[in-house]
């Protein structure tokens, strides 16, 4: 396996492209962004991260990867009623990720950037000798007083979902070949699930006057 680029090359070839769209970020060359908030605007702020081994397998796709780590940001924005806009992300990348993995994950967010309309804005690339680790800070904006809450409900109010409740689990056994007994149309669209998760960006920014929470 060939070694991996320096920092400075990973992010000139890989993840400066990702954040050509946003000036403040000025093409990952500095330690921090700017952003501009339109007035009459919140800023809605989330964080997760995803380990190797603890919210994906160690072979899953590096692209699926990439979308995963993202997607279940851009979920807690919808989930506020906010619309996503920029992420920062740290890559602590494990001894046994190399060139071609980087650049299949790098394409996994460029796509997703175009689907979701969200760019890179910042963050860190380094090394680790533990397992791959991603961790991603969305941001989104919302009208000011708009934002949802979890504890914001309401006695007598209905509860709607809008998929299917433990399909990724079920998903995360298919692709442990943990779960027998199914067809091989229902074993792909389980593991898809797990592997993609689907953030309500849609939906999510048309409930702030709907729903309580």
């Amino acid at each position: 396996m060939a070694p991996l680029p320096d920092e400075f090359e990973l992010i000139r070839r890989y993840f400066a492209p990702l954040a050509a769209g946003v000036p403040g970020a000025v093409g990952l060359r500095d330690d921090a962004a700017t952003l501009a908030v339109p007035a009459d605007t919140e800023l809605i702020v989330t964080t997760d991260a995803v380990v190797a081994g603890v919210h994906f397998l160690a072979d899953d796709p590096a692209d699926l990867v990439a979308k995963k780590a993202l997607r279940v940001n851009l979920s807690d924005l919808a989930a506020k009623g906010g619309r996503p806009t920029v992420y920062f992300m740290t890559l602590a990348l494990g001894p046994s990720i190399d060139e071609a993995w980087v650049a299949a994950y790098a394409g996994g967010l460029a796509e997703d950037q175009r689907e979701y309309g969200v760019a890179l804005a910042g963050g860190d690339t380094t090394a680790t000798p533990g397992p791959l680790t991603i961790a991603i800070v969305a941001l989104g904006e919302i009208a000011r007083g708009r934002v949802l809450r979890r504890g914001g409900g309401r006695a007598g109010d209905d509860v709607y979902v809008s998929g299917t409740i433990g399909d990724a689990a079920l998903g995360l056994a298919v692709a442990k070949g943990e779960l027998g007994g199914l067809g091989a149309p229902s074993r792909a669209f389980l593991a898809d699930r797990y592997r993609l998760p689907r953030p309500r960006t849609t939906l999510g920014p048309r409930l702030p006057g709907l729903a309580h929470a």
